[in-house]
C-alpha cells in the first residue's frame, strides 16, 4: 500500500514552534549582552535591587574619586585574586568545598567581585538555580566586555551597605556623615566588613564579630600588592 503523507498543517506546527523557540532563546541571550555593553560606557542610573527596594540611597562616584584604600579593602576581603581570574575563582571554590566536606556543613560563599557585581546590578537576591545560572552568564559577559577597572568601579557604586543604602558614597554619608573621599582607613575597613551582611551589621554599634573582621581586613591590607597601575 502507498505510504500516507502527513497533512502539511501537522508538519508545519512543530517547525513553527521550533523556530519561535530559537528566536526567543536568541533574544533572551542577547538582552544581557546589550545590558552589559550599556554599562561599559554609561553609569547605571539604577539597578534591579534598587528598583525592587522601592526606596534607596544611591549616588555615583567615579573611580578616581573613590579612596584607593577602600578598593584595596574590597579586594583583600572579598576577592584577593580578582586580577588573576576571569570571573570565577575556581581555587577558592575548591577550598570552600573541601572545608564544607571536612566540617559537614554547606559550602560557604566563594563569589568573586564580578559575580557580586553582576547580581548587584542585574539580578535579585536569592539562591535559586535560575538566578545562579543568570549570574554566571552575566559574569562571563562582564569579564568579556568590561575591563577589571570598570568592574571594580561599578562594584564599589552598587554594593549594598545597609538597608536601602547602595554604593560607597551613600554608605559613607549614611554611616559616617562624610563623603567617601574623607574616609579613614578604619572607617573604610569597617564599611567593607559590613558586606557579607549589610542589613544585619551597624558600624556605629559594632559587634565583636564586626570588629574582628575589620581588624582582619586591616591586617591583610598591609601585605596585599595593590595594582594601582591597572586602575589608571
Amino acid at each position: 500500500m502507498p505510504k500516507k503523507k502527513r497533512p502539511a498543517a501537522v508538519t508545519r506546527k512543530p517547525r513553527r514552534f521550533l523556530k519561535a523557540a530559537i528566536v526567543l532563546t536568541c533574544c533572551l541571550l542577547l538582552v544581557p549582552v546589550i545590558q552589559v555593553a550599556g554599562i561599559r560606557y554609561g553609569d547605571p542610573p539604577t539597578t534591579v535591587p534598587i528598583l525592587l527596594s522601592g526606596s534607596a540611597k544611591y549616588e555615583w562616584k567615579n573611580i578616581e574619586e573613590i579612596p584607593a584604600v577602600f578598593l584595596k579593602h574590597c579586594l583583600v576581603a572579598e576577592d584577593q585574586r580578582f586580577f588573576q581570574h576571569r570571573g570565577f575563582d575556581w581555587r577558592e571554590m575548591e577550598i570552600a568545598t573541601n572545608e564544607a566536606g571536612a566540617k559537614g556543613k554547606p559550602a560557604r560563599g566563594a563569589s568573586t567581585i564580578t559575580m557580586q557585581c553582576a547580581r548587584s546590578v542585574f539580578l535579585w537576591q536569592g539562591r535559586s538555580w535560575v538566578r545562579k545560572g543568570l549570574e554566571a552568564y552575566y559574569t562571563v559577559l562582564m569579564e568579556t566586555l568590561l575591563s577589571k577597572k570598570r568592574i571594580l568601579e561599578i562594584y564599589a557604586n552598587v554594593i549594598e551597605m545597609g538597608d536601602g543604602i547602595y554604593g560607597i558614597e551613600a554608605g559613607s554619608k549614611h554611616h559616617f556623615g562624610i563623603s567617601a573621599n574623607l574616609l579613614t582607613r578604619e572607617q573604610s575597613a569597617i564599611l567593607v566588613a559590613l558586606l557579607p551582611n549589610p542589613r544585619g551589621r551597624n558600624p556605629k554599634h559594632p559587634t565583636p564579630a564586626l570588629l574582628a573582621r575589620q581588624k582582619m581586613i586591616l591586617r591583610r591590607e598591609a601585605g596585599y600588592p595593590f595594582p594601582v597601575r591597572l586602575l589608571r
